[in-house]
């Protein structure tokens, strides 16, 4: 009897017991068209880093450079992601990045929407950090919000999808069409509006990136690869004309997220989130009025 009340359970309730999230029901991924590399986007730095084999894109970090890219147009909304692979081992103090920034365009006093797999070390899982500034600048008095998550499956194995979506309302972290965080606007004063283009790298930030800066990138493991595949975006640039609609990471043209992609989002904050920078007691939240403001 008890085995079968086990298994009544499971049938009726698999997302409370597999591992992997409730679907989310929509699929914001689908409705972007894939893009080749060089007709969104164009090398940045590091050209010798960066290789083109059909429709993935190769970078790597070794000892004398890392490389990154940067989109042809500024958006000022929308859903920007790329099927990503990076590298199993020891890759501590490295970051692959896929971000919006506008940091040439405003130096020194910039906005900034990340996804970054921070490296690890070996047996450890990579973690997944996610962070939104705004008006930021480079004398560390960046005001970070990150949360970060380990993710339900290994990220070395197989592309999977990571995207932003970014309209005057919100901002939507998704991966694999799985909402993972939502940041509301709640004031211009904590929210980029400015337009931004679309980037990816992958550099040494030994400094911080693995355990704050416990474990530095070792160069006897170079190169460090990091591959892109199936990029998307979709949105209003910085040129589009006033009527231009924002994209929804929802059915609701409006924006927000379904019932079912917010079930989904819960699943993952309680399973795989592993820091949230609004509870974090060491932070100033004066400095972080989102955390606290309905």
């Amino acid at each position: 009897m008890a085995i079968f009340l086990s298994f009544l359970l499971i049938l009726l309730f698999p997302s409370a017991n597999a591992g992997w999230p409730p679907s989310p029901g929509y699929w914001p991924s689908s409705k972007f068209r894939p893009m080749s590399f060089y007709s969104g986007f164009r090398n940045l730095w590091g050209p010798g880093h960066q290789s083109l084999d059909q429709h993935a894109l190769t970078i790597w970090l070794d000892r004398t450079s890392g490389s990154g890219f940067k989109s042809v147009k500024p958006f000022r909304s929308g859903y920007f992601g790329a099927s990503i692979k990076v590298q199993p081992g020891y890759t501590a103090g490295v970051i692959t990045a896929f971000y919006l920034s506008n940091n040439e365009a405003h130096p020194g006093f910039h906005d900034e929407v990340d996804i970054e797999f921070l490296g690890t070390t070996f047996g450890k899982p990579y973690t997944l950090q996610t962070n939104v500034y705004i008006r930021g600048s480079g004398d560390g008095k960046i005001i970070g919000r990150e949360m970060k998550f380990h993710l339900w499956f290994d990220p070395t194995k197989n592309f999977h999808h990571y995207a932003i979506l970014w309209s005057p309302r919100e901002i939507i972290f998704l991966v694999d069409d799985v909402p993972i965080r939502r940041y509301p606007r709640k004031s211009a004063a904590t929210f980029p509006l400015r337009p931004m283009w679309v980037y990816g790298s992958i550099w040494d930030a030994s400094s911080w990136a693995t355990e704050d800066g416990k474990y530095k990138a070792d160069y006897r493991y170079q190169p460090f690869v990091a591959k892109y595949t199936n990029f998307k975006a979709g949105g209003c640039t910085a040129y589009a004309p006033a009527w231009c609609r924002p994209v929804s990471g929802s059915p609701f043209r409006s924006g927000g997220l379904t019932r079912q992609q917010r079930r989904a989002m819960r699943w993952v904050q309680r399973y795989h989130m592993v820091y949230n920078y609004c509870k974090d007691p060491k932070r100033n939240h004066a400095l972080t009025p989102e955390c606290w403001s309905k």
